[in-house]
């Protein structure tokens, strides 16, 4: 069994998957790979003397058997580099993972409509609610959306996902001993619980730093047919997952939104160098010539009562707080308060940001 040497090199945290897959391309067989000597890897043109003595020395105290055993008793799933299953699009890239850990069903996924969404970790709310009409416009299909599972724009990709029956994949910056941020513990289980994957090159023990970050960002835009940004500063993540998303190949796409957002100014500079615009579902079909019947906008066929309209009205724009609606319809507070529940029970309105109003 080849996998216990593709799970021992992936517990070598001083290895890059480029080292592991130039040993690999070298000697043809993994195994052969991780126990060739020093004087073996001498006679590979080019590769560094300093990183084949660090992989000698570091290997010593690794034993191939163990470090399988201790990740499937976590219950984690493998993917290795020389398998017919690897996906890919994520094979075409520079420098792929070697080794792919994940929980989840990754095969539900159908890795032949993949749309990366990435974006600001301190997204507004306009932001996020931009990524949500896009991705409610392509519900019931058999896109799945890959994001990095941080907050923002990611967060909100996957969570618009599984409310729109679609399938999603979470690529993480981590091994699975560890959830960040924390907050998304509950987006985690529910992808791995039906709702896709969580993917991530890491070894279960290996800490999510920073440096791992944009190392992660290559497998989201990796995986995947198009990037879409929602937003973006000038110095972000997100601008070097748009750069990989042109330097794999890919297209890219962006999300247009208020021009006095900071976290705009990225995605205006992408749109100016010719990034495609993104306003609906349908644009993202069009950049990447794909075909899926009864993709649509939702509509609405219900008529607002006309009880409830004046409020909707006010609300149709941006959210609005519950003193603000006061003020303009001039209702007693008890009034409001129920029209307010009412409507939320109909599924016209959410609350969002405490008391604001947004309409659905």
């Amino acid at each position: 069994m080849k996998t216990k040497f593709w799970t021992a090199f992936a517990s070598i945290e001083q290895l890059d998957s480029t080292f592991i897959q130039r040993l690999y391309n070298y000697f043809g067989d993994i195994e052969t790979a991780f126990n060739s000597t020093l004087n073996d890897l001498k006679q590979i043109e080019g590769l560094s003397v300093k990183k084949a003595e660090n992989f000698i020395n570091k290997k010593k105290g690794v034993n191939p058997d163990q470090t399988l055993d201790f990740i499937l008793n976590k219950g984690i799933k493998i993917l290795t580099f020389d398998d017919e299953k690897y996906p890919y699009m994520l094979r075409q890239i520079p420098n792929p993972p070697m080794t792919l850990f994940y929980k989840g069903d990754l095969f539900s996924c159908n890795l032949e409509r993949t749309v990366a969404f990435v974006g600001s970790r301190r997204a507004s709310f306009a932001g996020k609610e931009g990524v949500n009409k896009i991705i409610s416009d392509l519900r019931n299909t058999d896109i799945c959306i890959v994001s990095g599972l941080a907050a923002g724009i990611d967060s909100q990709a996957h969570r618009s996902a599984v409310e729109n029956n679609l399938k999603t994949i979470g690529v993480i910056a981590s091994g699975f001993d560890y959830i960040y941020p924390s907050t998304s513990k509950d987006l985690y289980e529910k992808i791995e619980n039906g709702a896709g994957a969580v993917v991530t090159e890491y070894y279960p023990t290996f800490e999510p730093i920073k440096f791992r970050f944009p190392q992660r960002n290559r497998i989201v835009t990796g995986l995947s047919y198009g990037t879409v940004v929602g937003e973006a500063a000038i110095k972000s993540g997100a601008l070097i997952s748009a750069n990989l998303t042109l330097e794999q190949g890919r297209e890219l796409m962006c999300i247009p939104g208020a021009i006095n957002n900071v976290n705009m100014e990225g995605v205006y500079k992408l749109l100016k160098d010719g990034a495609t615009m993104v306003t609906k579902g349908e644009d993202i079909l069009n950049a990447l010539s794909w075909e899926i019947e009864g993709v649509q906008p939702p509509e609405r066929n219900e008529q607002i009562p006309q009880k409830y309209l004046g409020i909707y009205n006010i609300i149709s724009v941006e959210p609005k707080g519950f003193d603000e609606i006061q003020s303009e319809t001039g209702m007693e507070t008890d009034e409001l308060l129920i029209n307010l529940t009412e409507m939320e029970l109909h599924g016209l309105i959410k609350q969002v940001d405490g008391d604001r109003y947004t309409k659905l």
